[in-house]
């Protein structure tokens, strides 16, 4: 992914125009390692004992817990702020085919929002996917970011419960604290080979919207209609195939929601089973045609 990215960079633009992905994390990374080598702490159990790790404190699993889901709950906000202050986000359902707006009524009733959960993942329901309001989107992610910060908040104050407490793995010393980092590579490992899946796909619906430097907004807007984006979106996450995920010949996850053959939906479609999402009231059969 970083060659990929590289041999793409053009230094006389900004990244943010140029839709890398690994390149600004890496350079993040380069500043923080300057930090700590030159002005940072030797040890952080001294100065800043909250991030400091001592591998005998079981309960300094909760806290790396929590730091991450407030982290999580942070990142969903920033959306929120993007959506709502800063300049709006795109909104495939706009009228005219699409186009960048700020949203000024948010979704938070959660009747609604978690209303999406309940839908059946198959026939004509498509649970999360069903979504096509963008409201309910950036109100969601005011409930997501509400819920990962007050998780990490009470995973922080709290020490795991007695039942939790037989379950820590022992591999690496008497808590387990090197195993349980262990998984954070392992994370990258397959959520990096699912981005750069998705960065590399080559599929006839994608290719026509593409510009030097990516994905071109201007394209999205002009040479798509929001129907063809919500087809694109069933064909990879409306009816999954199961595949399981191995790291070193361990399973980790079965694999649900990834890109779906091309052939299969062209089998069930065949024998009539691919019903998709019920399009009765689908926006854009109301929105004014592209010229």
């Amino acid at each position: 992914m970083n060659l990929f990215e590289v041999a793409h960079f053009v230094p006389e633009k900004p990244m943010y125009e140029q839709g890398l992905i690994l390149l600004p994390h890496l350079a993040t990374l380069g500043f923080g390692g300057i930090y700590h080598a030159l002005l940072g702490p030797e040890t952080l159990e001294e100065s800043f004992p909250f991030f400091g790790y001592v591998w005998k404190d079981r309960n300094k699993m909760t806290t790396i817990l929590g730091i991450h889901l407030i982290l999580l709950g942070l990142g969903a906000f920033l959306l929120v702020f993007k959506a709502v202050y800063f300049g709006g986000v795109y909104d495939t359902w706009a009228p005219g085919g699409g186009d960048v707006r700020k949203i000024t009524n948010l979704t938070l009733s959660p009747s609604v929002i978690f209303s999406y959960l309940l839908k059946s993942p198959f026939g004509g329901e498509g649970w999360i996917v069903s979504v096509d309001d963008l409201e309910d989107i950036i109100g969601g992610h005011v409930w997501l970011g509400s819920i990962c910060i007050l998780g990490g908040i009470w995973h922080i104050l709290t020490k795991p419960f007695a039942w939790a407490r037989p379950n820590v793995g022992s591999a690496q010393g008497p808590t387990g604290l090197g195993k349980y980092l262990m998984r954070s590579p392992t994370g990258e490992v397959i959520f990096g080979g699912e981005t750069m899946r998705f960065w590399d796909l080559r599929a006839p619906w994608l290719e026509p919207l593409r510009g030097p430097n990516g994905l071109d907004l201007s394209r999205l807007k002009k040479d798509i209609q929001p129907w063809q984006e919500r087809r694109s979106a069933e064909y990879m996450t409306h009816a999954p195939l199961g595949s399981l995920n191995s790291v070193g010949g361990v399973a980790t996850e079965i694999n649900a929601v990834n890109y779906v053959s091309p052939r299969s939906w062209a089998r069930a479609a065949a024998a009539g089973f691919e019903k998709g999402i019920d399009r009765d009231l689908e926006p854009v059969l109301f929105m004014t045609p592209l010229n």
